[in-house]
């Protein structure tokens, strides 16, 4: 990859080929508006933190490195993060060349739901997980029918897993299918005609195409498992399994220590930084070669029974972890509070309230990551990839910065000058668009790159740039990221409680934080109904984004 970047600067170098404004636009204007965007990130986390830190009389990181309870909740931190992105990433991969290779009814809605499962509402995964794996739930119940000793308990370590995997599992599947899927035509063709078995069609031809995705993929869910905070906190079953991040929660919600919560943010941000640095020493992106991809299954390939029994087992297992605690959440949500629900003023607000931050927060999310990627993907191709990197880790910092640390900073940075509650709407908008920006960023990064190393001395030598190449070539080639990016992160803001439950009030609440107040008051009918509605909205805008995206034709 180095020496095909390297090339091609150099060759743009000695022809003096415009062919670096791969935006359509002033690349120079573009480079200030990536260093603007990013100065800005770095500014406002270092406002944050600072807030936070000034509350602090002293600061001595060596409290946190010789406390045997805090070094507890950095390795279980470490251990449940690796575990669950091993397992994740392992099982994807078979799950991932097992759809490539295979067709039936309801693939296309598996799909969506395997895009979903990241961003669905942490409380509504884990309401219909603890309906599955609970104390009472169908598994316990099966077991006792039987009249069978089941020791299996949902809240601890085993939870975390499940729901990590449940999260993380067809998040990762279906990343790892895209790539499957971009292969060109051409190679599946050369590979039947060589007679390759599966395993060798893989090995040489697959591979090294999934290569390039993992680090990226397993960078994204180590981080989210490692800062993983709602579901550790309703599963983490005590102090034996907490994180770090929810150490900061226990810290100042519940002892307002924020010296002591200052000084995990600070610790937790350090090792993050250095766990992201090495991950983007792995993930070396690799070249695509010239050929367009179907997007389709693959039929070019020898199949048989083993092969048939291998496929369908990975694909039925991803199934009996997706679907059964969505169905639950679906037999749950359907009871005699249903009318009395949607009759609530208060749920359609919450609800209108939920739209209107994820459709702007999306959106600014959106744009901030295209121009980030713009100057980013413009020194990758002048060989400049240690300032690309850097650029795209600031924008992926939110990952290494607690949410909970950034809702806590801002309100200290605001309280002195206006009214926190007023400002609510826009406060909950920008930690959102924070927030979704790494899923923008990780989704697009590698497409963009691909598509200008592809097609930016074709568009220099037809005089194709400007409005033109964004609307021939950038938007042909990036319609189907752009759509996947923009959907994970509507879905993410929409789903969102860490910045609403600091925010919000009784006048200004979305659907996650109504949700979360059902369920603490025990109207437990009612919370059911909001889950499955939360489901459901969420299924509707990944099929609807589509359609939008959708290209004339197809």
């Amino acid at each position: 990859m180095a020496k095909r970047i390297n090339s091609i600067s150099t060759f743009n170098r000695r022809n003096k080929l415009p062919g670096i404004n791969i935006a359509g636009v002033n690349i120079a204007g573009v480079n200030i508006a990536g260093a603007i965007i990013a100065g800005a990130i770095t500014a406002f986390i270092a406002a944050t933190l600072g807030a936070l830190l000034l509350q602090a009389p002293s600061l001595a990181i060596t409290e946190i490195l010789f406390d045997p309870y805090y070094l507890h909740v950095t390795k279980f931190s470490f251990y449940q993060a690796t575990l669950s992105t091993l397992l994740s990433i392992g099982l994807a991969i078979p799950v991932a060349s097992a759809l490539s290779r295979r067709d039936f009814w309801g693939k296309a809605l598996l799909l969506r739901l395997f895009s979903m499962t990241l961003v669905l509402p942490v409380l509504v995964a884990v309401f219909g997980l603890i309906a599955i794996y609970g104390n009472s739930g169908l598994l316990k119940q099966f077991f006792t029918f039987l009249e069978l000793q089941s020791s299996f308990n949902i809240y601890g370590l085993n939870g975390i897993i499940i729901a990590h995997l449940f999260f993380n599992l067809p998040f990762a599947s279906r990343l790892l299918l895209q790539s499957l899927q971009s292969l060109p035509n051409e190679q599946h063709k050369l590979a039947a005609h060589l007679g390759l078995s599966p395993w060798y069609k893989f090995k040489l031809l697959e591979w090294p195409h999934l290569r390039q995705q993992i680090p990226h993929i397993a960078g994204l869910i180590f981080m989210l498992c490692f800062t993983s905070f709602t579901t550790v906190m309703v599963l983490g079953g005590g102090p034996k399994s907490t994180t770090i991040e929810l150490a900061i929660y226990q810290a100042i919600k519940f002892d307002f220590d924020l010296q002591t919560g200052a000084l995990l943010a600070i610790w937790q941000i350090i090792l993050c930084t250095l766990l992201s640095l090495s991950i983007q020493k792995l993930a070396k992106p690799v070249v695509i070669e010239k050929g367009s991809g179907s997007g389709e299954r693959n039929p070019l390939f020898q199949d048989s029974f083993k092969l048939k029994c291998w496929d369908l087992s990975c694909i039925f297992f991803t199934l009996l972890l997706v679907l059964p605690p969505l169905l639950m959440i679906l037999l749950s949500g359907i009871n005699s509070q249903l009318i009395e629900v949607f009759s609530d003023g208060q749920f359609w607000h919450a609800t209108g309230n939920s739209f209107a931050i994820a459709a702007l927060a999306s959106s600014l999310a959106l744009i901030t990551g295209f121009l980030l990627l713009l100057s980013s993907r413009h020194w990758r191709i002048s060989g400049l990839n240690f300032r690309a990197d850097k650029l795209e880790l600031i924008g992926s910092i939110i990952l290494v910065t607690p949410g909970l640390v950034l809702s806590t900073g801002l309100f200290l940075l605001l309280r002195n000058i206006s009214d926190v509650f007023s400002l609510a709407f826009w406060v909950v908008t920008f930690i959102n668009m924070l927030m979704a920006l790494p899923y923008v960023i990780k989704t697009l990064s590698q497409p963009m790159l691909h598509c200008a190393l592809q097609y930016n001395q074709l568009c220099t030598s037809l005089g194709v740039s400007g409005i033109s190449r964004l609307r021939l070539i950038e938007w042909q080639v990036l319609r189907k990221p752009i759509s996947y990016a923009f959907a994970i992160s509507f879905l993410l803001s929409m789903g969102d409680l860490s910045a609403i439950a600091l925010f919000g009030s009784q006048e200004f609440r979305t659907l996650p934080l109504y949700l979360y107040q059902l369920l603490g008051s025990y109207q437990m009918q009612a919370a059911a109904i909001v889950a499955l509605f939360l489901l459901l909205i969420s299924l509707f805008v990944f099929v609807f984004i589509e359609k939008i995206f959708k290209a004339k034709g197809e």
